[in-house]
């Protein structure tokens, strides 16, 4: 663990993530871009932006790492039964800027966004590169809610949800989670834990396993067409 917060310019690497700081958890390093080159190079690293505005970026590798273990996906019976009675419709990358909108959007206990308009505008060239993708809920053929992130290698590196009808970014998570297993991926990153996701399964990884998972997994060649616009089949 280091003492100081590493200063990056334009061209410089990140450090190694083991450096970052115990408090706050997991702050690496301040400053860069967010060019397409620089994110891959984070995510490949196991490392994320995360600010608000009126502050420099920031990069962050926390210990211990949120993620989903796609075996272990928690449906509770009231969710089965609501998965069973939905009319929602879920497809993949069919929407990626209105999902993003939709995560940026103001919420009644979040004072701020930290998906400024340079982030939106950064994961959207990735998406259009093909690593960023979005997951979309629909009801009666208007967005419900969905969820976004970026996929290397075994992984998909989750950014955000949103839902504005009950239950929406639940689907998402869900029907991505069955989507993924059944191409072969090994894990869904959800960065830092909170209630919610631990409900559903979401289980905290040593830092330094999170980083051993990567190394081994993250030049996996995913399967062609794995992220072609479509409708997900159903979760079950």
């Amino acid at each position: 663990m280091s003492q100081e917060i590493f200063l990056l310019d334009q061209s410089e690497k990140f450090p190694p993530p083991y450096l970052a700081q115990e408090n706050p958890n997991g702050l690496l390093a301040v400053g860069g871009d967010l060019s397409q080159s620089r994110l891959i190079e984070a995510y490949k690293n196991g490392i994320f932006p995360w600010y608000c505005e009126g502050e420099p970026i920031l990069w962050w590798s926390p210990d211990p790492r949120c993620v989903f273990l796609l075996d272990n996906i928690h449906i509770s019976r009231s969710m089965k039964r609501a998965l069973k009675k939905s009319t929602y419709t879920v497809t993949l990358n069919q929407s990626f800027e209105n999902v993003i909108e939709g995560c940026a959007a103001p919420r009644a206990k979040e004072a701020e966004t930290w998906i400024l308009p340079e982030m939106k505008e950064a994961y959207l060239q990735l998406y259009k590169s093909g690593y960023a993708h979005s997951v979309e809920v629909w009801h009666n053929d208007r967005l419900a809610g969905g969820l976004y992130g970026v996929s290397l290698g075994r992984f998909f590196f989750g950014e955000s949800m949103f839902s504005t009808e009950p239950n929406a970014s639940k689907f998402a998570l869900i029907y991505l989670s069955h989507y993924l297993k059944q191409q072969g991926f090994l894990l869904l990153d959800s960065q830092v834990g909170n209630p919610h996701l631990y409900r559903m399964g979401a289980i905290d990884l040593p830092r330094q396993e999170f980083l051993a998972l990567i190394e081994k997994h993250i030049d996996w060649q995913q399967p062609q067409q794995v992220w072609q616009p479509k409708t997900l089949e159903d979760w079950s």
